[in-house]
Parts: C-alpha cells; sequence; structure tokens
C-alpha cells in the first residue's frame, strides 16, 4: 500500500528539494502541520533542528545533507528512535574524482610547475602499476577503486571489517595498518570521522608510509594529526599531501602547511554546493518513495557508529 508522506523542510525550500519530494510521491507541508519527515538543506540551523524534534513528535524519519555526521551528534542522541538517512554513498563520484585529481597531481609534480618560473627538469611518476591503499569502504571508497583500476593499480582496502570488497586485492581492518602502509604508493582517506577514527593517520602511520608516496585525505580533517602531517612534508621523505580537509578547517592563515611546498590543499571543494544539490535530490526522491511504499531507506545512519 502506498502513501503520501507529509515531509517538511529545515530551512528555505529551494525548488531542487521541494520538487523531489512530490517527484518521490510526497507532500511537502511546514514543520507545524505534523510532517512525518523532514529533510534538511545544507547550512541548516543544527541547534533548531533540536527544537523541532522536541516540538515535532509526528516526525519519524529525518534526511540529513551531509555523508558526515559528526556535526548533528546531539540531534541523534536525542532522538535516536527516529530513522536517521544521511547523504554516504551520493557524492562518492566528485569526492573520488577529487581524490584522483589530487594523487595525479602531486605525481605529476604539478605544485611545483604552478609556481615554477623556468623550465626545470623533468619529472613525474605514472599512476599504472602503482599499489593504492584506500581506507574507507563506502561510497567514495568503492568508486575510487573503480578509478584506481582503470590505471591496473593494485587497490588495499581498510574498513571496518575484513569482509572482502569485490575487486580489492586485499581488504583489512585499521588494525593492519602497519601491514599495508609501507607498501602504498598512494594512500586516499575516505572514513567516517568517528571517535575511534580521530588521528587514525598519526606520527606512526606517516613514518610507515612508504618513501616516495602521497597521502591524500577528501573525507574529515580529523582523520589526520595536522601536526604529524606538517612535520613529515617538511622532512621531505614522502612525496606529498593532496588534503581538501584539514584540522583546524578552515586552516587558518599562516598555518607552516600553506607555506609547505609538498602540500596541495583545497577548500573542501570536492564537493561544491552545484555539485551535490542535485545528487541530494536524488536521495530524497529514493528515499520519500520508499517511505511511502514501506521499503528501506537509502543511506542509513547508526547513531552509536557515528556513521
Amino acid at each position: 500500500m502506498t502513501t503520501t508522506p507529509r515531509i517538511a523542510i529545515h530551512g528555505e525550500p529551494l525548488p531542487y528539494l521541494t520538487g523531489a519530494i512530490t517527484a518521490g510521491g510526497g507532500a511537502v507541508v511546514g514543520v507545524r502541520e505534523q510532517p512525518e519527515g523532514l529533510v534538511l538543506d545544507h547550512g541548516n540551523d543544527k541547534r533548531a533542528l533540536l527544537e523541532i524534534l522536541d516540538a515535532t513528535p509526528s516526525i519519524r524519519w529525518v534526511q540529513l545533507p551531509s555523508a558526515g555526521i559528526e556535526s548533528y551528534a546531539q540531534s541523534l542522541a536525542a532522538h535516536p528512535d527516529k530513522i536517521w538517512t544521511s547523504a554516504k554513498g551520493a557524492y562518492a563520484k566528485p569526492v573520488a574524482e577529487h581524490a584522483l585529481a589530487l594523487t595525479l597531481a602531486l605525481f605529476r609534480h604539478l605544485p611545483e610547475r604552478v609556481r615554477a618560473r623556468s623550465w626545470g627538469e623533468a619529472a613525474g611518476t605514472s599512476l599504472h602499476g602503482l599499489t593504492a591503499l584506500v581506507i574507507g569502504a563506502g561510497g567514495i571508497g568503492l568508486e575510487l577503486l573503480r578509478l584506481f583500476s582503470a590505471f591496473d593499480m593494485e587497490v588495499d582496502i581498510v574498513r571496518r571489517t575484513d569482509a572482502p570488497v569485490p575487486g580489492a586485492r586485499r581488504t583489512a581492518t585499521a588494525e593492519h595498518l602497519g601491514e599495508l602502509l609501507p607498501e602504498a604508493d598512494v594512500v586516499v582517506v575516505a572514513a567516517a570521522l568517528t571517535p575511534g577514527t580521530t588521528k587514525l593517520i598519526g606520527e606512526p602511520e606517516l613514518a610507515a608510509m612508504k618513501p616516495g608516496s602521497v597521502l591524500v585525505n577528501i573525507a574529515r580533517g580529523g582523520l589526520v594529526d595536522t601536526d604529524a602531517l606538517a612535520a613529515e612534508l617538511a622532512e621531505g621523505r614522502i612525496l606529498g599531501a593532496g588534503l581538501d580537509v584539514t584540522d583546524p578547517e578552515p586552516l587558518p592563515d599562516g598555518h607552516p602547511l600553506w607555506d609547505e611546498p609538498r602540500a596541495l590543499i583545497t577548500p573542501h571543494t570536492a564537493d561544491t554546493i552545484e555539485m551535490i544539490r542535485p545528487l541530494l535530490g536524488e536521495r530524497v526522491e529514493i528515499n520519500v518513495r520508499h517511505l511511502a511504499m514501506g521499503l528501506p531507506l537509502e543511506g542509513n545512519v547508526d547513531p552509536e557508529a557515528g556513521y
């Protein structure tokens, strides 16, 4: 049996969201009209979200606009009985594409060439035949596996369990990072930030990386120990780091990483708002349709696990 879910929007009711809700078979209503679901746009007021949920017991499903959920921890903890879904997996293609761009740029010495004012010497490394270590096996990690495979790369995956990932050479848990890091030419951090993964890449892990390798982080800045990374780059043992996220974020003016020639930093632009709003709209449409039909929703969040 199909129903017509009543869905409210937290934030401005932009056309891409209202259109997605109606395309999914739902009706857009106000938060005071007993909605069943609540969809969040980017840049929402997180304090107001908790107030809305406290005052509106009719809401049984909440759609978050991002893959990372750490900034919604208070609302998740206060309302663990609700169905929470995030955008995890929805933005995989643009984010993985950015990770690939950072990887290519570092191996082809593009940061150096951008600054160059003379011809210099030929330098660069092809990705073909290299080994990658991808930390995280969500949508981004799996898309990276596909992209790296196009370069005939061997790809190892680190995830919460050691259940094999099709196409990966090896799948292991974080306890085995020390064994995998020395073999990797490129290490991509694509995991969720949780209390258990904070500074997952610290001084010991950086020291274990292969000389001449690169580190790319397109997940959350807190997964990497910033001070340890700055020290490792200054030493010059690894080729470089491509960072779309930092800790702290934004990275303050005058931070040592800005003057580090081996650091390529982009301002959290792996998925710009123009890229991701259509993708979030697709996720909302699917989930509203599934809610109406009583089917499982996409992007379900485990509040205890933190993603």
